[in-house]
């Protein structure tokens, strides 16, 4: 099976193709050829993704760059090391970047690809379900500094995006999981997404748990579908997240935060992701943003995966320091994507010390 959806930036008349297939992946090898065709190349791949589906592609050893997996490699100083290996490769403006890996891969190789040379092509290949649903699609690329996640980026939106759901069936549970937060967090903010018709996310997800945690084929295909066809009515809309876009945030302010203050070692990013769900649904519900018939199906649909709210405690110091540096920060503010209805959310903005007090300080 084989989807191919379409991101046109309206503004700057700017569109691509993301092809979703359930394909063998020895068939990426030729779409990539084609895709390519009379273009020098840099591969860069996760160390994992490397080890296990090297055999099916058989590039160049001389066209490829191999970092280790984890948020910790997403620095500059492999950056750096994407750029000198371009220029070693004698890339030039016509040429292109291809990541093969998940989110960090493709964040870090973006975010090359957009600033060597002012910006060539660049093709994503996402491996795990998080960065199949999320972060290969929408343009954002970056890079972590001075202990802030992506606080050195750009948008640049790719040349086209390979998404081949047989890379799942080598995601540990973990991982699979942790994508799984993503996808629910499309679930929570469907009304606002602006989809020329309801997709029903919520109660696909509420229904499909068990075909989804299977990995059936079908299944996969059209709750990546679903999610990116969400996604892509966002970024039309607003690419550079000038205003609808932060609503892709909902759960990342507090996930975001927890990622730093354990030093990106304890927690996914779709975990920390989820657990910042969770304290936001709450904290909406004693608010009386929502009713607690909507909160008790919001906990529920979480807790059919598995996942839990955080227990363990944190200073609440630190990670009010980590929120400030968040680059959806404003003006001494720290900005929150909350839920106000049935599958749609608001942004507020709270205050150092009013954001202490959803904390019980």
């Amino acid at each position: 099976m084989r989807q191919t959806l379409k991101v046109q930036i309206s503004e700057k008349e700017r569109e691509y193709n993301i092809e979703i297939s359930d394909s063998p992946i020895e068939k990426l090898k030729q779409q990539i050829d084609e895709a390519t065709k009379n273009q020098k190349r840099l591969f860069v791949i996760s160390k994992r993704v490397y080890e296990l589906y090297y055999c099916y592609f058989n590039f160049s050893q001389d066209e490829i760059l191999i970092l280790k997996d984890g948020e910790k490699e997403k620095n500059f100083k492999n950056y750096l090391k994407i750029m000198k290996r371009a220029e070693e490769l004698g890339l030039t403006r016509g040429d292109v970047m291809i990541a093969l890996g998940g989110g960090v891969i493709g964040d870090i190789t973006g975010f090359a690809s957009s600033t060597y040379m002012r910006g060539i092509d660049f093709i994503q290949v996402p491996t795990t379900l998080l960065s199949m649903v999320d972060s290969s699609v929408g343009g954002k690329t970056a890079i972590d500094f001075a202990g802030a996640k992506n606080i050195l980026g750009s948008f640049y939106q790719p040349k086209t995006v390979f998404i081949n759901i047989n890379f799942l069936k080598s995601l540990d549970r973990r991982q699979f999981l942790s994508g799984m937060g993503e996808v629910i967090k499309y679930a929570f903010i469907e009304e606002n997404c602006g989809y020329k018709h309801a997709l029903f996310l919520f109660e696909f997800l509420t229904l499909g748990c068990e075909k989804i945690m299977q990995k059936e084929p079908l299944t996969l295909i059209r709750m990546i579908e679903y999610c990116l066809n969400l996604k892509i009515s966002v970024v039309n809309q607003d690419e550079k997240e000038g205003g609808l876009r932060k609503v892709l945030n909902f759960g990342h302010t507090l996930g975001h935060a927890l990622e730093g203050v354990t030093n990106y070692k304890k927690y996914t990013h779709g975990e920390a992701v989820v657990y910042g769900m969770y304290f936001i649904l709450k904290w909406a519900y004693e608010k009386q943003y929502i009713n607690y018939s909507y909160y008790r199906l919001s906990t529920e649909l979480l807790g059919k995966y598995g996942f839990k709210p955080l227990s363990k405690k944190y200073p609440v110091s630190k990670l009010i320091e980590l929120m400030k540096k968040d680059k959806k920060a404003e003006s001494d503010k720290i900005t929150f994507i909350v839920p106000c209805d049935k599958k749609k959310v608001k942004e507020i903005k709270l205050l150092p010390q009013e954001a202490e007090y959803m904390f019980g300080g």
